[in-house]
């Protein structure tokens, strides 16, 4: 009979630690984040420093002369928003280039074509028939040795989602369309751009090779130009040119660059919030990730100028070579991997300018009253708490992975993909309100997970290594 006494003090005692272990953000936060939400929708730093970055710097393609000079434009950046530690970390990678790329029609409807060649492809001058396929799993489907001597042409389009869902269609494409290619015996790989817009633009965008295969040359068609080739397709045997001057040369050397605004009482923990700071070369990288590098610097300096600086550090990455296969977040976590514990939450801004409309955390059970007091102060700026949804960004997933906490601030990209990887990635597109929003929403973000008695959940732990991601 004396069992019973026991299981419900044990009970009772539980209870009590889990209420003392819950994660609770103060109300004096709270109060000093509602002031920061409002100076920052006003404020025009993200505007100015995207406006910066992409004029002074433009295109910044990994391992460029350009990408060097960004992280140099970063490391003054930091230094002139108030940054009180501005530091670089190595990050090496195989260096891709791109020189020259031309397309046409032959025959008796000789005419050009737009096209773009995919990252990682090889060069190389090809002139054959073109076989349509209208999938990746049309094309997969092919009998064996069916394309010998012909390129292979996946007219797959893409559909606009405010959450971009449709890109694992698009993007399995580019990254795994050439390998299927090959298999079947093709010389040459074409694909439609993984976009959604209709202008004569085409989208580029990493592309591999599965092991053992011989690459080929592969590119990607202006929306436009793969519907006039379908419509020749329709009315016979079609045979383009393909000429690509580009192709892997060595490795190269850039840096993940970052900043921090030190904490008042417990420096060594911090939250991470960051954009990646290369970009393809065919835009000026505005919203990709221009914006995102931007919305992170402009929140950190916001929440540097409060009164009080917050209880554990900001800390902002600019994070090098996301696009060719997430190498500086990778290189972030292999460095940093041992404090995973001590990063209380990490978010990145890689979805372009729209606005934020939702926002969660991959937070245990305790930290939940913590999240729903963060998601509440964002409510104003018309976000809303999805508590099922979300997940790390990219360069933010391989630390994710060793154990650090993830945050989720959704941007609305309806329109991301008319400008993903193409040459109208330019500042003109960028709303400066949403913008603001975006900045506001980050600062505040930033600014309570910083604050809050308690943690959000990360811990240190061991994980298998991150495979090669293509973006």
């Amino acid at each position: 009979m004396r069992l019973l006494p026991l299981l419900l003090a044990l009970s009772v005692s539980q209870g009590l630690y889990a209420a003392e272990r819950e994660t609770r953000i103060p109300d004096a936060a709270l109060s000093v984040a509602s002031t920061l939400r409002e100076k920052a929708v006003a404020d025009d730093t993200g505007w100015k420093t995207v406006e910066s970055l992409t004029t002074e710097v433009g295109p910044r393609l990994a391992g460029s002369e350009a990408d060097a000079r960004a992280v140099a434009w970063a490391q003054a950046k930091f230094k002139a928003l108030g940054f009180d530690k501005v530091w670089t970390e190595a990050v090496t990678f195989p260096k891709w280039e791109r020189r020259s790329e031309t397309a046409a029609i032959l025959g008796a409807h000789t005419q050009p074509l737009t096209v773009t060649a995919l990252g990682g492809s090889p060069g190389g001058k090809l002139q054959a028939e073109v076989v349509r396929f209208a999938d990746l799993a049309a094309l997969e489907a092919a009998p064996e040795g069916s394309l010998a001597g012909k390129i292979a042409f996946v007219d797959y389009q893409m559909q606009s989602a405010r959450d971009g869902s449709d890109y694992r269609n698009g993007g399995a494409i580019r990254s795994k369309g050439p390998s299927a290619a090959i298999r079947k015996g093709a010389i040459g790989f074409l694909m439609r751009s993984a976009g959604t817009d209709h202008h004569r633009v085409a989208h580029t965008g990493i592309t591999r090779f599965d092991e053992g295969l011989t690459p080929v040359p592969s590119a990607a068609l202006a929306i436009p130009d793969a519907n006039q080739l379908a419509r020749l397709l329709a009315l016979g045997p079609v045979r383009v040119s393909v000429a690509l001057d580009c192709g892997w040369n060595g490795e190269a050397t850039s840096y993940n660059v970052i900043g921090e605004i030190t904490g008042r009482s417990k420096p060594q923990e911090v939250v991470l919030i960051g954009g990646h700071l290369d970009s393809w070369d065919l835009g000026t990288g505005a919203i990709d990730d221009g914006a995102g590098v931007a919305i992170t610097m402009a929140a950190g300096h916001l929440i540097g100028q409060l009164k009080q600086a917050p209880k554990r550090t900001i800390r902002v990455v600019a994070f090098a070579n996301e696009e060719q296969g997430l190498y500086g977040g990778k290189a972030y976590a292999a460095k940093h991997a041992a404090d995973a514990a001590r990063h209380q939450l990490g978010a990145e801004s890689d979805f372009g300018a729209g606005r934020i409309y939702a926002f969660n955390t991959g937070a245990p059970e305790h930290a939940k009253a913590a999240t729903r007091q963060i998601a509440e102060a964002l409510a104003p700026l018309g976000i809303e708490y999805t508590p099922d949804k979300g997940s790390a960004g990219p360069d933010i997933g391989p630390i994710a992975e060793k154990g650090a906490t993830w945050a989720w601030l959704a941007q609305d990209g309806s329109d991301y993909f008319d400008l993903h990887h193409n040459a109208d990635d330019t500042l003109d597109k960028i709303d400066p309100k949403a913008l603001a929003q975006n900045v506001a929403a980050y600062a505040v973000f930033a600014y309570l997970a910083a604050e809050a008695d308690g943690d959000f959940g990360s811990v240190v732990k061991a994980t298998e290594p991150t495979p090669a991601a293509a973006k």
